[in-house]
C-alpha cells in the first residue's frame, strides 16, 4: 500500500527561529521581521536577503529564490537555508546540482543518515525510483541498534514523504534493539494515514509493552473517538480489545481499556459486564461496579444501575459498600419509577416502606442521611406528606457529624419543599445558605440556579437574569445550559414596551406546575395564547404543555405540542429539547422505532452542539441495530466473564 499520498510532511528544526512546514508539497517560508535599527549592516543585508528569498519562494518564483538561498547557504550553512535551497533545486529540475549539494553534506556529516535519505529523495524527484529504493534500502540495512538514531531516520523519512520507509524503519528498529517498543510512533503514523485498525493494534502493543502507558493511549484514543461520529473506529477498537481479552484473559489491563471505551461510548451494559469481570478477576469489593452505577444514574440508565447495585449487594452485608449499594438501589428504583410517567400509588408506597426499613435497620445518622433526603422528596412531591418530609429533613440537617455536602443537599431538598408549600422566603434563605457556603462548587451553582428560578417564579426578572448570566459559565454543563435557557427566556420575552405580562403568566404557570397544580398551570398557559396572534414565548408555552401531558401519560398530545415547536419554531432555544423528547416518546412510549430515529437524526444533523447530542447518537445507534439491546453488543463481552 502506498501511504505517500496521505501524508503531509512536517519539518521540525530545533533552532532558535520558527519551524518550517511542508504543506501539500510546498515549504512555507519562515516569517522574517524587519531588522532592528541597531543591527550591524552585514546582518541587515542577510536579513534583507532572507525576506526577499522568502517572498520569491511564496510566489513560486524558484529561479530567483534559488539564487538567494544558494548565497545565504554559502554564507551560513544551516539546515534552514539548506532545505529551502535543496527544494528550490528539485523544483527547477536541477537534479545534478541538488545531488552534488547533498553529497557534499554527506561528506561533512558522515555519521548523519539525514543527508543519505535526502540523496534518495533527489533520486525520487528525478524519477529514478529504482535508485532511490536502493539508497533507502541501504539505509535500512545499516540501521544502528540505537533508539534515538532510529527515530531520527524515521522522522527524516516522514519529512520527505516516505511514510512506508518510516514504518519499515521503526519495525526494523524493534527487531534489532530487541526488548524495545516503537509502537506509539507507529500508531501515530497509522493514525495520520487513516489506518485506524493498524493504529489500534500498535497502541495496544504499546500497552502490552508497559501497562503504565494506558493513560497515554487513552489520551490519544479520546481524540480519535471524539472525531468518530459514526462509531466505526470505536467498533474496530472494541473488537480488537475483545480478541486480546479472549486470547489473554489474565491481562486485566485490556479489560480495563474495554471498560473505559464502553464508558466513553456510553455503552453502559458493556461497561457493566466489564466492570463485573474486572471485579471478579481482581477479587475486589465491588467499588468499580458501584462507581459505574452512579454514572449510570446520572445518564438515566436506571436498569443498568439497578443491576450494578444488586451485584454489589450480593457480596453480603459484611461488604464495605453494602449500605451504599442498598441506598443507591433505592435511589435508582425511585428515579426509574418517577421518570416512567405510569407509576402507581402502590409503587410509591412500597418504595417508602423500603426507605423506612433502611432507617429502621441502620438508624437516622450520618450514614443514612441520603436515605432521609430521598424519603423526604418522595413524601413531599409524590405522597402528599409534606409535614413528615419537612420534619425528617430538619432532623437530617441537624446531624452534627454528617458530611457538609450531604447536609447542603438536604437543605436544597428542604428548600424545594418549602417552595412547594408556598413558603417562598424560607426557601430563599436556605438556597442562599448553600450558595454562600459552596460558592465555587457544583452544588453552590445548583443552589444559585434554584434561587434564580425562585426569583423568576415571583416576577423578579432582572435579578434572576443577573444571577443566571453568571451561571452560564458554570462548570456543570447542564446547569450552564439550564441557566442559559432561562436567561434567554427572560430576555426574549420582555416586550418592547418593557411589559412582562406574558412572561409573568408563564412564570406563574411554571410555579403551579412545580407545586403539582397541573390543571391550573394548563389554564394559565392556555390564556397566554389569548394575548395576541404571536409572541416569542409561545414555543416555551408549548413545551411546558408537553411536559404536563407527559406527566398525565398523554403521549400523543405531548408529541403534538413538541412537533409544533419543531415545525414552527426551529430557531428557538427549545427546538433541540423538543426533538430529543420526541425521540424518547416515540422510542419508549409510542413504539415507533422509525419515527424515533427520524427525530434523533434530525437533532444530530440540525443541532450538533446540543447538550443532547451524545445521548441522541447512542439512542440512534441502538435503534439502528448497532446493539442487540439497550447498549448490548451481541454478547461478546460475556466471553470474558465465562473465562473468569
Amino acid at each position: 500500500m502506498n501511504f505517500k499520498k496521505y501524508y503531509i510532511p512536517v519539518l521540525f528544526f530545533f533552532l532558535a527561529i520558527s519551524a518550517m512546514a511542508q504543506n501539500n508539497g510546498i515549504l512555507k517560508p519562515i516569517e522574517i521581521h524587519p531588522p532592528h535599527p541597531g543591527t550591524p549592516p552585514t546582518q541587515q543585508k542577510q536579513e534583507s536577503d532572507e525576506q526577499l528569498a522568502s517572498q520569491y519562494y511564496r510566489n513560486g518564483d524558484y529561479e530567483k529564490a534559488v539564487v538567494l538561498y544558494e548565497k545565504l547557504f554559502n554564507e551560513k550553512e544551516n539546515r534552514i537555508y539548506y532545505h529551502y535551497y535543496l527544494y528550490c533545486l528539485t523544483k527547477l529540475a536541477e537534479y545534478k546540482k541538488a545531488e552534488k549539494l547533498v553529497k557534499k553534506q554527506m561528506k561533512k556529516f558522515p555519521g548523519s543518515q539525514k543527508y543519505a535519505i535526502d540523496l534518495g529523495y533527489v533520486y525520487s524527484q528525478e524519477g529514478n525510483g529504482a535508485k532511490a529504493k536502493k539508497q533507502y534500502d541501504d539505509i535500512i540495512r545499516k540501521l544502528p541498534a540505537n533508539a534515538s538514531s532510529i527515530r531520527d531516520v524515521a522522522n527524516t523519512f516522514l519529512m520527505r514523504g516516505e511514510t512506508e520507509y518510516a514504518i519499515i524503519t521503526y519495525k526494523k528498529g524493534q527487531q534489532i534493539i530487541g526488548n524495545y517498543s516503537f509502537s506509539l510512533e507507529l500508531g501515530n503514523i497509522y493514525r495520520q494515514t487513516g489506518n485506524y485498525k493498524a493504529m489500534i493494534e500498535e497502541y495496544l502493543d504499546y500497552i502490552d509493552y508497559n501497562r503504565s502507558n494506558v493513560n497515554i493511549v487513552e489520551y490519544r484514543m479520546q481524540d480519535v473517538l471524539d472525531k468518530d461520529k459514526e462509531g466505526k473506529t470505536a467498533e474496530i477498537f472494541r473488537v480488537a480489545l475483545l480478541k486480546r481479552i479472549q486470547k489473554q484473559p489474565e491481562k486485566i489491563y485490556f479489560s480495563e481499556m474495554l471498560y473505559w471505551l464502553a464508558v466513553q461510548e456510553k455503552n453502559f451494559s458493556l461497561a457493566l459486564s466489564q466492570a463485573k469481570a474486572i471485579d471478579k478477576r481482581t477479587g475486589s469489593d465491588g467499588n468499580i461496579v458501584l462507581e459505574l452505577a452512579k454514572l449510570c444514574l446520572s445518564n438515566e440508565e436506571y436498569d443498568v444501575a439497578i443491576d450494578a447495585y444488586k451485584y454489589v449487594l450480593k457480596k453480603g452485608k459484611n461488604n464495605i459498600f453494602y449500605l451504599n449499594a442498598r441506598i443507591g438501589l433505592l435511589n435508582a428504583r425511585y428515579q426509574k419509577i418517577t421518570s416512567s410517567f405510569d407509576y402507581t400509588k402502590k409503587d410509591l408506597d412500597e418504595l417508602e416502606k423500603e426507605y423506612t426499613s433502611v432507617l429502621d435497620d441502620y438508624g437516622r445518622n450520618a450514614t443514612t442521611i441520603k436515605v432521609m433526603e430521598y424519603l423526604g422528596h418522595l413524601q413531599a412531591f409524590y405522597l402528599d406528606q409534606t409535614d413528615e418530609a419537612i420534619d425528617i429533613l430538619n432532623y437530617a440537617i441537624e446531624i452534627s457529624n454528617a458530611n457538609s455536602l450531604d447536609i447542603a443537599q438536604c437543605k436544597l431538598e428542604l428548600a424545594d419543599i418549602l417552595l412547594f408549600v408556598g413558603n417562598v422566603w424560607d426557601a430563599k434563605l436556605l438556597y442562599s445558605q448553600v450558595e454562600k457556603e459552596f460558592k465555587n462548587e457544583p452544588i453552590g451553582h445548583l443552589a444559585k440556579f434554584k434561587n434564580a428560578k425562585l426569583s423568576f417564579y415571583i416576577g423578579q426578572f432582572d435579578w434572576a437574569k443577573a444571577q443566571l448570566d453568571v451561571l452560564k459559565a458554570a462548570t456543570s454543563k447542564f446547569i450552564a445550559n439550564d441557566a442559559l435557557q432561562l436567561s434567554v427566556l427572560i430576555s426574549d420575552n420582555i416586550d418592547m414596551d418593557s411589559s412582562t405580562v406574558a412572561l409573568s403568566m408563564y412564570a406563574r404557570a411554571d410555579l403551579l406546575l412545580f407545586r403539582n397544580h397541573d390543571k391550573q398551570a394548563l389554564e394559565v398557559l392556555d390564556s397566554i395564547f389569548e394575548l395576541g396572534s404571536n409572541h416569542p414565548i409561545f414555543d416555551e408555552v408549548l413545551y411546558k404543555k408537553a411536559e404536563i401531558m407527559l406527566k398525565e401519560g398523554n403521549f400523543d398530545k405531548a408529541a403534538g405540542y413538541l412537533n409544533e415547536i419543531v415545525t414552527n419554531y426551529p430557531s428557538d432555544i427549545t427546538a433541540d429539547d423538543a426533538l430529543f423528547l420526541l425521540g424518547e416518546i416515540y422510542e419508549k412510549h409510542l413504539n415507533d422505532k422509525d419515527k424515533a430515529m427520524e427525530y434523533y437524526q434530525k437533532l444530530l444533523t440540525d443541532y450538533p452542539s446540543s447538550v443532547y447530542t451524545a445521548r441522541a447518537r447512542k439512542h440512534f445507534r441502538y435503534l439502528r441495530g448497532d446493539f442487540d439491546n439497550e447498549g448490548d453488543t451481541g454478547g461478546e463481552e460475556i466471553i470474558l466473564e465465562n473465562k473468569l
